[in-house]
C-alpha cells in the first residue's frame, strides 16, 4: 500500500511537471513559426516582382517520396492521438495541475502544434522543397526527446510503483513510435518531393550526377537510398551481389556521392577557409577553424547518435535489479510486467544498436571527407611553394601530410564524440549505482576518477613515444625514398651494404620507439581489463563497512555497470592522445599550408598589343636564399623583341639556369621588374618525364591534333623511335622515364613544348644530352623551323649553335658579363674567347686527325643537310635498342606497357599467409601461451561474478558466509586474472614486433637485392606503399587484431556457457541463429576483402601522382597546367575514396545485422527466463545469465568483425610477402671465388661472345660481341642513339647478365665472382648525376675511407675547390633532397670527384661532361688523362672530340660491333663508320670555324 502511495505521489509530481516542460517547448515551437512566417511574408512582398522561373511556370504537378510520405502520416497520427487522449481525459474528468489556464493544457496546445506541422507541410509540398526547414527538424527532435522521456518515465511506473498498464501508457508508447520515425526523417533532413514539368526542355540536360558518372563510373547507391536503406545500409545489397559472384574489378564499385568527392570537398574547404579569413580578418586562416567550420553539421548529427546510443546502453544495467525482484516475486507479479521488462531491455539494445551503427559510419564519412579536402590542399600547395620552402619539405615529409597525419585528423574525428559520450556514460554509471549502492556510489566515482586522473600521465608518456615513432619513421621514410630513388647509382657504386645499414639502422631507432610504446601498451591493457574488478572490489569493501546490503540483483547491476565504465575509464587517456596527435597533426599541415608561396608579383604579364618586347627585365636582382649576402643573379637588364633567338652560355655555376628561372617566376625577386607577354613552354635541363604513355607526355593536356602532331614529330626527330616501339607513340614510359634514353627523354620533352604552340620558349641545355647528329637536326627543324617565328632563350654549352642566335649573353658569377651577336662578342675579347677558344681547339683535334690520316673532303654548301648524312643515316639505323637501360623491348609482350597495373592478390587469403606471420617467431611456439592465459583470464572473471552472484543473498535473508570472506574470494580471483592479462598483453606486444622487424628486414633485403628492371617497372610509391603503410599496420595493429580474434571468441564462448547452464533451451534459438551470423560473414567476406585489396591498391597512383607533381612543379607551372594537374589529383583521390568508402559502409551493413541477431538471442533468452515456472531457475543465477546477456551482441559482432578487420589487415602482410620473395640478383659475395686485392692491376677486358637479352622470349639486345680493350688504354664507345653503348656498360656492371658468352677482366671471368667484388673495383660517372641528401664529404665518400685533405684533393682537381671553400660549413655544405641546390653541371663534378677519389683501375664515363661547358670539358679531360694515365677508361660520348684522342675506337651498330680500332686507322678508310661520324661533326663546324677566324 505504501508502495502504491509514493507512486501515486510521484505520478502526480510527474505529470505536473511534464505538463509544464510540455507547454514551454510547444508554446516556445508557436512563437518561433510565428516569427519564421512574418519573416516569409515580408520577403514576400519586397519580392513580388521577381519573375517566376522557369521551373515555376511550367511545374504541373509534384510527386512525394517516402521522407514526405512518412512525416505526414506520423504527424497525422499524432495529432489523431493527442486529441484522442484530450477527449479521453475530460470525459474521465481526469484530475489535472493548477494552471492559471485550463484551456492551455499540453494535450490541447500538442494538438494545435500538431496542426501547424501539418500546414508548414502541405506548404513544403506546395513549393516543392528539396529539404525540411530547419525550425520543423528540430521540432521533431524535440518531440522524440520528450516522447522518449516519458516512455521511460512509464516504464518506471509500471516496474518500480507496480501500476498497471493503461490506456496513457500505450498511448506514450505509440507517441513515441511515431516520434521516432519523425526523428529518422529530421536528421535526414530531405523531403524527396520531385515537381513534374510541362516540358522536358525546362529540365537540365545533365544533372551533376550525371556528368559525374559519364566517364562510365557506377552511380552511388548511397545517394539514392530512402531512409530505411540508410538505417540498415541495405543500399550496399547490389554491391555484395556482384562481389559473392566473382572478385570485383575496379569499375564495378560505385562511385562516391557527389558531396563526398574530392572536388566538392575541396570547394568547400576553400570556401571555409574565406569565411574564416573574413571573420578572422587575417592572411593565414588557422585551418582548425576551417576544419570545424566545414565539419560542424555532419559533427553534431553524429553527436545526437552518439549520445543517445551512450544513454540507451545503460538501461540494461539498469534494469537487471529490476529483473531479479520479478523473479524473486513472481508469484505476486503478472508475466505481462516481465514481458514488458523484456521489452524495455530489447527496446533498449535495438536503439543502442542502430544509433551506436549510424555514428560510427557518420564519423568515418566525415573522416573520409576531411581527409580528401586536406589532401587536396596540401597537393594545391605543393604546386605553389616558394623554393625556399620547397627545400625545407622535402617530398617524403610532404607525402607523410597526405598519409600520416591527415589520417591522424581523421582518427580524432572517430574520437570526438566520446568528449559528448563521456559525461553521459559516467553520470548514468554513477546514477545507477547511487540507486542500488547508495553512498557506495560516491566511493565507486572516486575511484573512477583517481584511475581516469591515472592514466594521464601514461598518455603524456605514450604521446612523447608517438612523436619519437613519427619522427624516425619520417627519417627512414624520406631515405628509404631516396634510396630507391637512386637505386642504380647505388649498385654501381656498390654501395648496397652501406644503405642497407643505414636503412637498418633508421630503423632500430624507430623499432626502440615502437617497442617502448608497445610495452606501455601492454600496462595500459592491463588496467583497461582490469579496472571494473579494480572498482567493484573498492566499491564491494565500502559498501560493507558503511553498512550497505549487497543483495544479488544490487551487485550484478553493479557489475554490469562497472563493465560500461570500462570504455570511459580506458577512453579518456586515449582521447587526450588523439587530441594531441591531432593538434600535432593539424599544426604540422596549417604550417605547410602557411609556407611562402611564390611571389605572385615575381612576373608580370603583359597584353602583346602594348609592348614591343616578349621578355623585359630592368635592373632586376635575384636570390635563391634570401639570407645569403651574394645574389644568384644581379644588375640583370634584358630586352627581347617578339621572334628572337637568344642564347645564354656561360661556365658552371654562373648563372645560366636561374636566369631562365627569374623569367618563369621560379627565383624570389629582390628589386627590379620582369614583364613577359605572352604565353610560355619550358624544356628543364633534366629531363622531366611523367609515367604515362608518350603521346600523353607530348600532348600535355592540349588536344590531339594529327597535322600539328606530326609535324611536332618530326621535327624532334621522333618518327623512327615510335616505329620501333612496340605500341608506336602509346608505348608506355616506365617512372622518370626510366626505360628511355637521356636523348629519347629530352626529345619528347621538346616535343612537349613544341606542341604547347607557346609565344616564348625557354629551353634549359636541350641539346647536352643528344648526338651531334640529333642535336643538328634538333636545332634545325625546332629552333630554326618549326620555331622560327617565336622567341626563344636558350642555354647551351655548344658553341657551335651560338652563331645562329641574334643575340648571344655570357653569364659570369650571377650576371651578364657580356651581351651581342657572335661577332661582336669575338671582337670584344674579354672572355668569351675562352669558351670559343675551347671549342676551337677541339676542333683542331679532330682536324689534325683528319689530315693525318687523309685529306679532307670538301665541305657541302649546306652547314647542316649533307649527303653524307643521308648515308650515314643509312648506314647507322635507329635500333630497337633505342633505350638507356634498354627496356623498350620488354614492353612488347604487355601491348606497350612496361609499369603494368600493381599485383592484386584475388580471392581468400591463403592458409600459408596466416601461418607465415603465427611461425615467424619461435616456430610459433608463443601462441598457445598467450592462448591459455586469455583462456585462464575469462575463466577467472567469470568463477569470480559466478561467485558473488552465488554467495550474495536475494532478498532481507543472511548471505551464505560472511561479506568479508565473500570479498576476500572475489580480490583473490580477480587479481589472478588481472595478473593473466598483463602476461597475455606483454606477450602479445612482444610477439607482435618481432613478427613485424622479422617481416621488415625480410622485405628489405629482397627489395635492395632486386635486378635493375625490377626498380625500372615498379613505381616507387607502390614500394613506399608496403614500407610504409603496410609496415604500420605490422608494427602497431596486426598483432592485436589478430589476438581479438581469438580473444573475443573465447569471451563469446564464456557467455555462452553462463547462459546455457542457467537454461540451456537457449541453444534452440542460439545456434540457427550463429549459423546466419556465418551465413553473412562468408556473404560479406569476398565482397570487404577485393574491397580492401583495391583501396591499397589505389593509394600508391595518389602518392605516385603527388611525387611526381612536386618533382614537375616548375614545369608543370611554366605551362600553366595547375588546374590540369590538381583535377586529376582530384580523381585519383576520388579512386581512393571509392573502395574506402564502401570497405567502411560494409563493415558497417555486416555489423548491424550481426547485433540485431545478437538482440534477438538476447531477447529470446529474457522471455525464456521470465517463462519458466518459478524455482526452476535460481534468481541470482539467472540475473548473471542476464549480466552477460547484455553484452552478447556486441560479443558475437565483434566476433565476427574483429574476424573480418584481421582478414582486410593480414591483406597488409600479404603485400609484405609479396616484396619478400622477389627474384634477387647475383650474390654481392662468393666466398669461393673472391676477387684478387689489387684486382683490376692492369685493367684489360676481354669480351668473348658476348650476348645480351632481357628476358629468354626477346630477342638479343648486344649481339655477339667479341674485342678485348687492352689494359691502361683509352677507349672510346661511339655509335648512334640505341645502338648498344649503354647496354655495353651495363654489362661490365652486371646491371644486365649475360645470356651467352663472358667478359673477362684480368684474366677474371666477372660472372664467376660476387657483385660486391666487381663493382666496388670499377669507377663510373653517369649521365645522369646524382647526390644524397646530407653533406658534400657525404657525398663523396660515404664509407668514410678518406682523409679531408684526399677530399680537398678531389675538389681542387674536379673544379670545385674554390666554390667549395668560399662556402661557410666547407666540406659541411648542405646538399638538398636530389642535389638541387647544386647545377647540373657541378653535380656532375662531384660525380668525378667521386671517381677521382676512388682511383679504380678502371674507369668508365657515360657522357659525362654533357652537363658542362666546353671550356669546362676541356679541363676535365686533361685531369682524366693525368689522373687516369696508367688506367683502363671507357668513355660513351656525344662529343666527338672527347673521344678523338683515344687510343681505341669501338663502334657499335645494331648491337653489333662495326668497328675495334684505333683512331688513326678507322679514319685511314673514307667509308668507316668512325669517318663519317667525323666528317659529319667537323662539316657541322666548319662554318663556326670561318667565324672564329675574325678573332685573329
Amino acid at each position: 500500500m505504501k508502495i502504491s502511495e509514493m507512486g501515486i505521489g510521484r505520478l502526480q509530481i510527474s505529470t505536473c511537471l511534464w505538463e509544464e516542460v510540455h507547454l514551454v517547448l510547444h508554446l516556445s515551437f508557436l512563437g518561433i513559426l510565428l516569427i519564421h512566417f512574418i519573416q516569409l511574408i515580408v520577403e514576400s512582398k519586397c519580392m513580388e516582382r521577381k519573375k517566376a522561373t522557369p521551373s515555376e511556370i511550367y511545374r504541373i504537378g509534384t510527386k512525394v517520396g517516402l521522407s514526405f510520405s512518412v512525416s505526414m502520416i506520423c504527424s497525422i497520427f499524432l495529432m489523431a492521438t493527442h486529441l484522442t487522449v484530450t477527449f479521453a481525459q475530460q470525459s474521465r474528468s481526469q484530475a489535472h495541475c493548477n494552471l492559471a489556464f485550463p484551456v492551455l493544457s499540453s494535450e490541447i496546445v500538442q494538438v494545435v502544434s500538431w496542426a501547424v506541422t501539418l500546414l508548414v507541410l502541405y506548404d513544403i509540398k506546395s513549393k516543392c522543397k528539396s529539404k525540411f526547414p530547419w525550425i520543423v527538424r528540430v521540432w521533431w527532435i524535440s518531440s522524440f526527446l520528450l516522447s522518449l522521456s516519458q516512455a521511460i518515465l512509464d516504464a518506471l511506473d509500471i516496474l518500480t510503483y507496480l501500476e498497471p498498464l493503461k490506456w496513457k501508457h500505450v498511448a506514450d508508447i505509440s507517441i513515441f513510435i511515431a516520434s521516432a520515425c519523425l526523428l529518422g526523417v529530421s536528421i535526414r533532413g530531405k523531403t524527396d518531393i520531385v515537381s513534374d514539368s510541362a516540358d522536358d526542355i525546362t529540365n537540365p540536360l545533365l544533372t551533376e550526377k550525371d556528368v559525374k558518372n559519364s566517364g562510365g563510373k557506377v552511380d552511388c547507391p548511397y545517394g539514392k537510398a530512402s531512409l530505411l536503406q540508410l538505417i540498415t545500409f541495405s543500399w550496399l545489397n547490389s554491391l555484395f551481389e556482384v562481389g559473392i559472384k566473382k572478385p570485383l574489378e575496379k569499375d564495378e564499385v560505385p562511385d562516391v556521392y557527389v558531396e563526398d568527392s574530392a572536388a566538392f570537398l575541396a570547394h568547400s574547404f576553400d570556401e571555409c577557409l574565406k569565411l574564416v579569413e573574413e571573420q578572422d580578418a587575417t592572411s593565414n586562416p588557422s585551418i582548425c577553424k576551417a576544419i570545424y567550420v566545414l565539419a560542424r553539421k555532419k559533427a553534431a548529427i553524429n553527436a545526437l547518435f552518439a549520445v543517445i546510443s551512450a544513454a540507451a546502453s545503460y538501461v540494461g544495467p539498469y534494469l537487471i535489479n529490476d529483473f531479479v525482484n520479478f523473479l524473486n516475486e513472481k508469484k505476486s507479479r503478472s508475466l505481462g510486467s516481465g514481458y514488458l521488462l523484456a521489452l524495455a531491455f530489447l527496446g533498449a539494445k535495438m536503439v543502442e544498436t542502430i544509433t551506436q551503427r549510424q555514428w560510427i559510419f557518420g564519423s568515418r564519412l566525415l573522416g573520409l571527407r576531411l581527409r580528401a579536402a586536406l589532401i587536396s590542399r596540401i597537393y594545391q600547395k605543393g604546386l605553389r611553394l616558394s623554393s625556399k620552402a620547397r627545400q625545407s619539405h622535402t617530398s617524403g615529409e610532404i607525402i607523410n601530410y597526405m598519409s600520416v597525419d591527415v589520417q591522424r585528423i581523421s582518427d580524432f574525428i572517430w574520437y570526438l564524440n566520446t568528449i559528448w559520450m563521456l559525461p553521459i556514460q559516467i553520470s548514468l554509471a554513477i546514477y545507477i549505482l547511487h540507486i542500488n549502492l547508495g553512498l557506495g556510489s560516491l566511493v565507486a566515482l572516486a575511484v573512477t576518477m583517481a584511475m581516469m586522473a591515472g592514466n594521464i600521465p601514461l598518455t603524456g608518456i605514450q604521446k612523447g613515444y608517438q612523436s619519437k615513432i613519427m619522427e624516425s619513421k619520417d627519417e627512414r621514410m624520406k631515405a628509404t625514398s631516396e634510396v630507391l630513388r637512386n637505386m642504380k647509382t647505388i649498385k654501381l657504386q656498390a654501395w648496397d651494404d652501406y644503405f642497407r645499414e643505414k636503412l637498418e639502422s633508421l630503423r632500430s631507432t624507430e623499432y626502440i620507439w615502437l617497442r617502448k610504446s608497445m610495452t606501455l601498451s601492454a600496462v595500459t591493457t592491463f588496467i583497461f581489463w582490469g579496472a571494473p574488478t579494480f572498482i567493484s572490489t573498492i566499491t564491494f569493501g565500502a559498501c560493507v563497512l558503511m553498512g550497505i546490503p549487497l543483495t544479488a540483483g544490487r551487485v550484478l547491476s553493479a557489475l554490469a555497470t562497472f563493465q560500461m565504465l570500462q570504455d570511459p575509464i580506458f577512453n579518456i587517456p586515449d582521447l587526450l592522445s588523439v587530441i594531441a596527435q591531432g593538434k600535432v597533426s593539424a599544426d604540422r599541415i596549417a604550417s605547410y599550408l602557411q609556407e611562402d608561396e611564390l611571389q605572385a608579383d615575381a612576373v608580370n604579364f603583359v597584353p602583346s598589343d602594348q609592348t614591343e618586347f616578349d621578355i623585359l627585365i630592368d635592373d632586376g636582382a635575384f636570390n635563391w636564399e634570401a639570407e645569403s649576402a651574394v645574389q644568384t643573379l644581379d644588375q640583370i637588364n634584358l630586352r627581347v623583341k617578339k621572334g628572337m633567338k637568344v642564347a645564354i652560355c656561360g661556365t658552371v655555376g654562373s648563372g645560366k639556369s636561374s636566369l631562365l628561372s627569374c623569367v618563369l617566376g621560379e627565383i624570389p625577386k629582390l628589386s627590379g621588374t620582369v614583364n613577359i607577354s605572352g604565353t610560355k613552354a619550358y624544356v628543364p635541363q633534366s629531363p622531366w618525364i611523367l609515367s604515362g604513355n608518350v603521346r600523353d607526355n607530348i600532348l600535355f593536356g592540349k588536344p590531339y591534333e594529327r597535322a600539328k602532331y606530326k609535324r611536332t614529330v618530326e621535327a624532334c626527330a621522333l618518327v623512327k623511335d615510335f616505329e620501333l616501339f612496340s605500341a608506336g607513340d602509346h608505348t608506355e614510359i616506365g617512372e622518370r622515364g626510366i626505360n628511355m634514353s637521356g636523348g629519347q627523354k629530352q626529345r619528347i620533352q621538346i616535343a612537349r613544348a613544341v606542341y604547347q604552340d607557346a609565344d616564348i620558349y625557354l629551353l634549359d641545355d636541350p641539346f647536352s644530352a643528344v648526338d651531334a647528329h640529333t642535336g643538328t637536326q634538333l636545332f634545325q627543324e625546332c629552333l630554326m623551323g618549326i620555331l622560327k617565328e617565336k622567341t626563344i632563350l636558350y642555354v647551351t654549352h655548344q658553341v657551335e649553335f651560338l652563331p645562329a642566335a641574334d643575340i648571344i649573353l655570357v653569364m659570369k658569377n650571377g650576371r651578364i658579363s657580356q651581351a651581342g651577336t657572335f661577332e661582336e662578342l669575338m671582337q670584344q675579347n674579354i672572355g668569351f674567347e675562352v669558351l670559343v677558344g675551347a671549342h676551337n681547339q677541339a676542333l683542331e683535334s679532330i682536324v689534325t686527325v683528319e689530315k693525318a690520316s687523309r685529306e679532307p673532303e670538301c665541305a657541302t654548301k649546306n652547314e647542316f643537310n649533307t649527303d653524307i648524312d643521308i648515308d650515314h643515316n643509312a648506314e647507322f639505323p635507329h635500333t630497337k635498342q633505342d633505350s638507356e637501360h634498354n627496356l623498350c623491348v620488354e614492353i612488347t609482350e604487355n601491348e606497350g606497357r612496361l609499369v603494368q597495373e600493381e599485383e592484386r592478390e584475388k580471392g581468400s587469403i591463403g592458409k600459408e599467409v596466416y601461418l607465415s606471420y603465427l611461425t615467424t617467431v619461435k616456430g610459433g611456439i608463443l601462441v598457445p601461451v598467450i592462448l591459455l592465459a586469455q583462456i585462464s583470464c575469462q575463466a577467472l572473471q567469470i568463477v569470480s561474478n559466478y561467485w558473488m552472484a552465488w554467495a550474495c543473498p536475494t532478498g532481507s535473508e543472511e548471505p551464505v558466509v560472511q561479506m568479508s570472506f565473500i570479498l576476500l574470494v572475489y580480490i583473490l580471483l580477480a587479481v589472478g586474472s588481472s595478473l593473466f592479462v598483463l602476461l597475455r598483453a606483454s606477450l602479445v606486444a612482444l610477439v607482435g614486433l618481432l613478427t613485424s622487424q622479422k617481416f621488415f628486414s625480410n622485405m628489405l633485403h629482397s627489395i635492395l637485392r632486386s635486378p635493375m628492371a625490377f626498380f625500372d617497372s615498379t613505381p616507387t610509391g607502390r614500394i613506399l606503399n608496403r614500407v610504409s603503410t603496410d609496415q604500420s599496420v605490422l608494427d602497431m595493429e596486426m598483432a592485436g587484431r589478430i589476438a581479438w580474434c581469438a580473444f573475443s571468441i573465447i569471451q563469446l564462448l564464456g557467455t555462452i556457457a553462463v547462459m546455457s547452464q542457467v537454461a540451456w533451451e537457449v541453444f534452440a534459438i542460439f545456434i540457427p541463429v550463429t549459423a546466419i551470423c556465418i551465413w553473412y560473414q562468408q556473404y560479406y567476406i569476398p565482397t570487404a576483402r577485393e574491397l580492401a585489396r583495391l583501396a591499397g591498391v589505389q593509394r600508391a597512383p595518389m602518392l605516385h601522382h603527388f611525387a611526381e607533381s612536386l618533382a614537375g612543379a616548375a614545369t608543370i607551372r611554366a605551362f600553366n597546367q595547375n588546374d590540369r594537374f590538381m583535377e586529376e589529383n582530384l580523381c585519383l583521390v576520388d579512386n581512393h575514396s571509392m573502395p574506402w568508402f564502401h570497405t567502411v559502409s560494409a563493415m558497417e551493413w555486416l555489423s548491424f545485422r550481426l547485433n540485431q541477431l545478437s538482440n534477438f538471442v538476447f531477447a529470446f533468452s529474457l522471455v525464456l527466463l521470465i517463462t519458466l515456472p518459478e524455482g526452476v531457475i535460481d534468481p541470482s543465477i539467472a540475473g548473471l545469465a542476464v549480466t552477460y546477456g547484455i553484452n552478447l551482441n556486441g560479443q558475437q559482432a565483434s566476433v565476427i568483425w574483429t574476424i573480418c578487420n584481421a582478414e582486410n589487415k593480414m591483406i597488409s602482410v600479404e603485400r609484405i610477402l609479396q616484396y619478400s620473395n622477389l627474384a634477387s640478383e647475383s650474390p654481392l659475395v662468393v666466398e669461393d671465388c673472391r676477387s684478387p686485392e689489387n684486382w683490376p692491376g692492369k685493367g684489360s677486358i676481354s669480351f668473348t661472345n658476348l650476348q645480351i637479352r632481357y628476358a629468354e622470349h626477346l630477342p638479343s639486345v648486344l649481339k655477339n660481341i667479341t674485342c678485348t680493350f687492352p689494359g691502361r688504354k683509352k677507349v672510346g664507345v661511339v655509335g648512334r642513339t640505341g645502338s648498344g653503348k649503354s647496354t655495353l656498360i651495363q654489362a661490365i656492371f652486371r646491371i644486365i647478365e649475360p645470356m651467352e658468352g663472358t667478359i673477362v677482366i684480368d684474366n677474371v671471368d666477372i660472372t664467376k665472382i660476387g657483385l660486391h667484388d666487381l663493382r666496388s673495383k670499377l669507377s663510373i660517372i653517369p649521365q645522369d648525376p646524382t647526390m644524397f641528401e646530407g653533406t658534400v664529404r657525404g657525398n663523396l665518400d660515404p664509407l668514410g675511407r678518406y682523409s679531408d685533405s684526399e677530399i680537398w684533393e678531389a675538389l681542387d682537381k674536379c673544379q670545385l675547390g674554390d666554390i667549395m671553400r668560399n662556402k661557410q660549413e666547407k666540406l659541411d655544405s648542405t646538399v638538398v633532397e636530389n642535389g638541387e641546390n647544386w647545377s647540373a653541371g657541378q653535380k656532375q663534378l662531384f660525380c668525378l670527384g667521386r671517381a677521382l677519389l676512388k682511383k679504380s683501375g678502371i674507369l668508365v664515363l657515360d657522357e659525362a661532361t654533357a652537363s658542362v661547358d666546353s671550356a669546362t670539358d676541356g679541363i676535365i679531360q686533361k685531369i682524366i688523362s693525368q689522373e687516369f694515365n696508367d688506367r683502363t677508361v671507357l668513355t660513351i660520348a656525344h662529343r666527338i672530340y672527347t673521344v678523338i684522342d683515344s687510343d681505341y675506337v669501338l663502334v657499335l651498330s645494331d648491337g653489333r660491333v662495326a668497328e675495334f680500332d684505333t683512331p688513326a686507322k678507322l679514319l685511314e678508310r673514307e667509308d668507316s663508320f668512325f669517318s663519317k661520324l667525323i666528317k659529319e661533326h667537323s662539316t657541322r663546324s666548319r662554318s663556326f670555324s670561318s667565324l672564329a677566324m675574325l678573332k685573329n
